[in-house]
């Protein structure tokens, strides 16, 4: 099965990433202001965009400032069943991410266009971490009509 790969570095411990992908204030920050849910194992968050649609992820591991894995329960039928991995690590003074959504059944034309928005999505973390402002959706860099 095909997976989305990712890596991005990030000037920051890695205690203040996972909180930005671990709570609903910080992932609110860098992927859509319209999160809500649960934050614990177990628990389940929903990610809205606009008309554009919407994700539900169940939250399956935490491990405090060292890997984060959902599950996508809802939403385009390409991503159900897919899980989306994070893992931390400190590298040279830096948190580096390394991102994986992975599971896809086939590399669909929808597949192409989240591996562009997911390096979006990734820069606008950075971002929020670096410098405490994110590029949330709806602010965040169109590449098409899909958004």
């Amino acid at each position: 099965m095909p997976d989305i790969l990712q890596r991005v570095g990030i000037e920051a411990s890695p205690d203040t990433v996972y909180r930005a992908i671990t709570t609903i204030d910080g992932l609110a920050g860098w992927w859509t202001t319209d999160t809500r849910g649960e934050t614990r194992i177990g628990g389940k968050i929903k990610f809205t965009f606009g008309g554009k649609g919407f994700f539900e992820m169940k939250i399956l591991e935490l491990k405090p400032s060292s890997h984060v894995l959902w599950e996508v329960v809802d939403g385009p039928p390409e991503w159900i069943g897919t899980k989306i991995r994070w893992d931390l690590k400190l590298e040279d003074g830096q948190t580096t991410i390394l991102f994986k959504h992975e599971d896809w059944r086939e590399p669909v034309e929808f597949m192409h266009h989240c591996t562009t928005k997911w390096a979006i999505f990734l820069m606008s973390l950075k971002s929020l971490v670096e410098t405490g402002t994110g590029a949330a959706f709806p602010n965040d860099t169109k590449i098409d009509n899909w958004n």
